[in-house]
């Protein structure tokens, strides 16, 4: 039986073509003209390495079409660099990464001053530590003023506490909804944020020790002795950067990503146990997913719906579309479901087939094909020989899926 088995999955496994494509719709924001022959001739396994070090791949081209100045008007020239990055930079994997990590630590950038910290928030915060430790990533994340406004945590002092942060951090930032914590853990970890806060006039972290509550406090079985102070939130992100529940929730949602809606318990299992043995090294992390057996499955080749962000990408790099002007496109993500920077709930959007399936989304989607193939999409410019072959390819049920 394993022998047949064994024989099955070889003949069913995916051909070189198909292994390229898998990792430019996985790995990538799609292929551009000539892109699957470029990495079959390199080698998947080669090309993956490369994405995987981001450091070493220049990016001149990139960089100096990013002319948009993110502190003017922030929330749409963020999303102006994003499509620019994600649609010409050489860096694809980093990109991806990027858009998963602000997704997964959300910030609403509509929510006042987060109109003005969100550009130091993708800038500073996300960007230079998605190759890093996790645990610096969610100390980053934690002290980062954007963060700290969004969920109210700036006010939060001993008396008047506010539990959004402490709530979120614990159920989407670190252990998961199951992770088995109470709500006496979350008000206890409330209290240890207390202070955690913002200098207004230079926009950085602050901790007002005035606003912190002092007495004692135990959360999830760490106890802090009174008169204590800033040291308390630090320990616990340290603490919580390292459960094994934390290891799960983060390769779940990294499985799901990279691999399905729905991941394999095996993949998560496997990946949760290189965070822990690296130490939560995020590129180690993801290298567990690529590297593993169900991310080659030919039954989770083209198994996942791509989010309009991914969407919008993948359908101009496909017609070697050129963007003169990435505004338009960012309002056309608008009309699809998916404003950059604009998720309101702290879970930011759903990386699942369900959620962006409605009829209404999935006409948008038709539309933004079409306009693209006969050249009628503000800001960008294509060259196809055929617009209404291409429209039907780019709005086919096939291309919706990576």
């Amino acid at each position: 039986m394993k022998r047949f088995l064994l024989v099955a999955s070889l003949f069913f496994a995916l051909n070189d073509r198909q292994r390229a494509q898998h990792v430019l719709d996985r790995l990538a924001f799609g292929a551009k003209p000539g892109d699957v022959e470029r990495v079959m001739r390199m080698g998947v396994d080669r090309w993956i390495d490369e994405q995987l070090h981001p450091e070493r791949i220049a990016d001149r081209d990139v960089e100096a079409r990013l002319t948009h100045d993110p502190d003017r008007r922030p929330i749409a020239e963020l999303s102006a660099q994003r499509l620019i990055r994600a649609t010409y930079s050489e860096r694809q994997l980093n990109e991806v990464m990027v858009d998963f990590w602000l997704n997964h630590f959300n910030v609403f950038a509509a929510k006042g001053l987060d109109r003005v910290f969100i550009a130091d928030y993708d800038r500073d915060v996300i960007r230079p530590r998605v190759w890093g430790k996790f645990e610096d990533l969610l100390m980053a994340t934690a002290k980062s003023p954007a963060m700290l406004f969004y969920l109210d945590n700036a006010r939060s002092r001993g008396g008047a506490l506010n539990e959004n942060y402490a709530r979120e951090l614990m159920e989407l930032h670190t252990l998961g909804v199951d992770g088995g914590y109470t709500q006496k853990d979350v008000t206890e970890l409330a209290r240890v944020f207390t202070g955690w806060s913002i200098d207004r006039e230079e926009g950085d972290f602050l901790f007002r020790r005035f606003a912190h509550d002092r007495g004692e406090k135990t959360v999830l079985g760490v106890h802090f002795r009174a008169g204590g102070g800033m040291e308390e939130g630090e320990q616990m992100i340290r603490f919580l950067a390292h459960q094994p529940a934390t290891a799960h929730h983060i390769a779940y949602k990294l499985c799901q990503r990279l691999i399905a809606d729905e991941p394999p318990a095996s993949a998560v299992d496997r990946v949760a146990k290189t965070f822990l043995a690296s130490d939560g090294d995020l590129r180690a992390t993801v290298k567990a997913v690529i590297d593993s057996p169900e991310f080659r499955e030919p039954k989770y080749y083209r198994a996942k719906m791509k989010t309009p962000f991914e969407y919008a990408v993948s359908a101009i790099r496909a017609v070697g579309g050129r963007i003169d002007n990435p505004l338009p496109v960012a309002r056309q993500l608008r009309e699809m479901g998916e404003p950059l920077y604009l998720s309101q709930p702290p879970t930011g959007y759903s990386d699942t087939a369900s959620a962006w399936s409605s009829s209404g989304g999935l006409m948008a989607r038709l539309n933004f094909a079409l306009a693209l193939a006969e050249n009628r999409l503000p800001g960008v410019r294509s060259n196809v020989s055929d617009a209404r072959a291409t429209a039907r390819m780019l709005g086919s049920p096939e291309f919706q899926k990576q």
